[in-house]
């Protein structure tokens, strides 16, 4: 089968066999027959609907990475594995935006817009459109509808023990579910919501701090795994070409709320400057994985915020990535929706680091649940990405890591030694 051995999701967001997303795909179409002859859309996808109509250069690219149907699916038999017009998209978006993701032991659909979408994201149409500043604020409307149906008592339908029930006995063992804090005898293990059950916290105990005491370790942020490690990055690199450089001018975007403010600007640059030539630790979160951020290291809040970007926009070099966006990770982290923290480290050896969360297609929602000027220990509860997980890095000024402990590929957890200072 064409590309079949490139059909792989690092994350576990979307199915590792290809022939599962197409059987999806085609059960949602079949869900969606109704609707389309009707017209039936909630107002956000309304307005996504108008935006595309009425943004001539909107419709050109979403009609042109339509009609690119790569032919990998062309080869599969029937229409229903790939998306045939605008109308059907929206309308598929739609019908999913009040629906949970069903756990699957080995073949998770845990983003269903991004499965929607896909292989057009690979599309020469799709690279430009989805960078489309109009583009991603209309996404990031459809994402808070989203997301506010996940947080509603609604989405509890999927906690259940049926097979495809999240309390089954393989989706615990898959989890976990003995490190976390919940209520086995409660229905729904006591949990609000599905984004309440996805942001679930750990049991006393359930990671231990590695030399907590140790202001010369630092420790592993969330359960992730390593995907890059860069040394002697620089202020301004290629961040799009195929190796994904990292390029710390773009990467520490500003605080969007205080860059009209020429102080800001000026203490913003030379911030920046403090990590030219220093290293980059890139890890992503697994879709069965615990979600919540911890501090690597102890030290006080210098700034904290989020920076608007992009959600479904990929690497072109990369070309087809039919788990898109797991190969660009190093691009998006420079494009994407991300939340920053910036820690003065107690150890004046380390000083300023930057914590990055990235947001990946629908896991955009980062929050940041600690405040400028509060100090954190080392495995304090500093936020989340709400539902699911993601990408992150640490950026650690020039001489600060004397010797990084991981390497990329290595499985770690919240509170795991990954590196030592100088």
């Amino acid at each position: 089968m064409k590309n079949e051995a490139r059909i792989k999701n690092v994350a576990g967001w979307l199915p590792s066999n290809p022939e599962t997303l197409f059987l999806w795909l085609s059960e949602l179409k079949k869900e969606i027959g109704v609707e389309l002859k009707s017209n039936k859309l909630k107002p956000v996808m309304r307005e996504f609907e108008k935006l595309i109509e009425d943004d001539p250069i909107i419709r050109m690219y979403f009609t042109q990475m339509i009609d690119e149907v790569p032919t990998y699916y062309k080869e599969n038999p029937g229409d229903s594995h790939y998306l045939k017009s605008i109308k059907e998209m929206i309308h598929l978006i739609n019908n999913v935006l009040d629906k949970a993701p069903k756990f699957s032991e080995n073949d998770l659909v845990g983003f269903p817009i991004n499965a929607i979408l896909d292989w057009t994201m690979g599309m020469s149409a799709g690279f430009a459109v989805f960078r489309d500043d109009k583009l991603n604020k209309m996404f990031q409307k459809i994402l808070n509808e989203y997301g506010a149906f996940l947080s509603s008592k609604k989405s509890l339908e999927v906690l259940n023990d049926t097979p495809t029930g999240w309390m089954s006995q393989s989706a615990q063992e898959q989890l976990n579910m003995q490190d976390y804090q919940y209520d086995p005898n409660a229905p729904h293990w006591g949990f609000k919501s599905f984004n309440d059950f996805f942001t679930r916290k750990l049991k006393d105990g359930a990671r231990v701090i590695d030399s907590a005491k140790n202001d010369k370790v630092i420790v592993s942020a969330c359960d992730s795994q390593i995907y890059n490690i860069q040394n002697k990055v620089k202020k301004v690199d290629w961040f799009w070409v195929k190796a994904q450089p990292y390029s710390l001018n773009d990467m520490l975007a500003k605080d969007e709320s205080k860059i009209d403010s020429k102080k800001y600007n000026d203490k913003h640059e030379k911030m920046v400057d403090k990590f030219v030539g220093g290293d980059v630790y890139q890890a992503f979160l697994n879709a069965f994985k615990y979600h919540r951020w911890h501090a690597p290291i102890s030290g006080k809040i210098k700034e904290a915020y989020i920076k608007q970007g992009t959600y479904y926009s990929q690497a072109e070099s990369e070309g087809l990535d039919p788990a898109g966006p797991n190969d660009s990770q190093g691009y998006i982290s420079h494009v994407a929706t991300r939340g920053l923290i910036f820690i003065e480290a107690d150890n004046s050896k380390i000083g300023l680091m930057c914590i990055m969360f990235v947001g990946m297609a629908e896991v955009s929602s980062c929050k940041i649940t600690v405040k400028v000027g509060e100090h954190v220990k080392k495995g304090d509860d500093i936020g989340y990405f709400q539902y699911g997980g993601s990408s992150y890095c640490m950026i650690f000024q020039p001489n600060t890591i004397k010797k990084f402990k991981v390497g990329k590929g290595v499985e770690t957890q919240v509170g795991q030694k990954i590196a030592i200072t100088n």
